[in-house]
């Protein structure tokens, strides 16, 4: 690589690099790194803006999405600092056409494609954090493949609510042996590690923590035998599927946007998609650049 090339020097590159080679090779293992200091404060996505940093090459097209947005105060910011740090490395907001695609909490609606780069901006790592306090301790659970006390939190989450209550984060078994924390990327996204045909990359900068998903590998959310796994159903009152307001889907993952004085409108979480079907590729703002006065 270039000297200076992706902000990183060349030692931080090539550590990253290694661990992420171990990561791919033990799907699901937490690798520990030393992360290093990013002019954005810890939490803010320094774990997956090092992973960009450090395998971006000046033949890729970068997409950053926060929350399914390509125009949110956190997708721009981490963009353009990529983009200035990495002379020859293009940006995008199409999903087909982006080669290295850095997330926090969304998988893309538009099925990825061989060759493509998932990056996960992950907060924490482990998924036992929600159970145990000590990682020593959960190291130990890690080696030995005990999940019990996932399982407890699963049947209790059964017994007080009738349904596993976890939003996002939502545990899921790797190659049928570690259970990681796939960032908190809703239920709805969980699926889409299945099998998929590109590289999943998590990188917790503050917890100094990276693991992977290879490409067409199993990933199976934890849920029990007579309790299937289950998505955000999206449902109204009469039980129909709600459908985005903009392109009418029905299959994607929406977001509830409150109306003064009338119903909440849903619309696609991710723009990018919608604009697709709306026939307006890489234009996510056209009703808003073709509004009236």
């Amino acid at each position: 690589m270039n000297q200076g090339f992706g902000f990183l020097d060349d030692l931080a590159v090539r550590e990253i690099r290694r661990g992420l080679l171990k990561a791919l090779a033990i799907p699901g293992y937490q690798v520990p790194y030393a992360s290093r200091e990013m002019p954005v404060a810890r939490g803010f996505g320094t774990g997956g803006l090092q992973i960009s940093l450090a395998i971006a090459l000046p033949r890729d097209r970068l997409k950053v999405i926060d929350q399914g947005a390509d125009d949110s105060v956190n997708a721009v910011a981490l963009r353009r600092f990529i983009e200035a740090s990495c002379p020859g490395l293009e940006t995008t907001t199409r999903t087909v056409e982006a080669t290295l695609i850095q997330t926090r909490h969304r998988i893309p609606e538009q099925p990825l494609s061989p060759g493509q780069v998932m990056v996960y901006q992950v907060p924490y790592p482990d998924p036992l954090q929600i159970v145990e306090p000590s990682e020593s301790r959960r190291r130990r659970c890690h080696a030995h493949g005990d999940y019990a006390r996932l399982w407890v939190r699963l049947y209790e989450d059964m017994v007080r609510f009738n349904e596993v209550a976890i939003s996002n984060r939502y545990p899921a078994r790797v190659a049928g042996r570690y259970v990681i924390d796939p960032s908190p990327i809703p239920r709805f996204d969980v699926l889409k590690l299945h099998q998929s045909p590109v590289a999943h990359l998590f990188g917790a900068g503050r917890e100094k923590k990276l693991y992977a998903v290879p490409p067409y590998t199993d990933v199976e959310p934890l849920a029990f035998s007579d309790v299937p796994f289950a998505v955000e159903p999206f449902r109204d009152a009469t039980g129909a599927r709600r459908t985005c307001a903009r392109c009418g889907a029905a299959d994607t993952y929406l977001d509830e946007l409150p109306q003064v004085g009338a119903a909440s409108r849903w619309q696609c979480n991710d723009l990018d998609r919608c604009a697709e079907r709306l026939g307006y590729p890489g234009d996510s703002d056209h009703d808003e650049h073709h509004a009236g006065p």
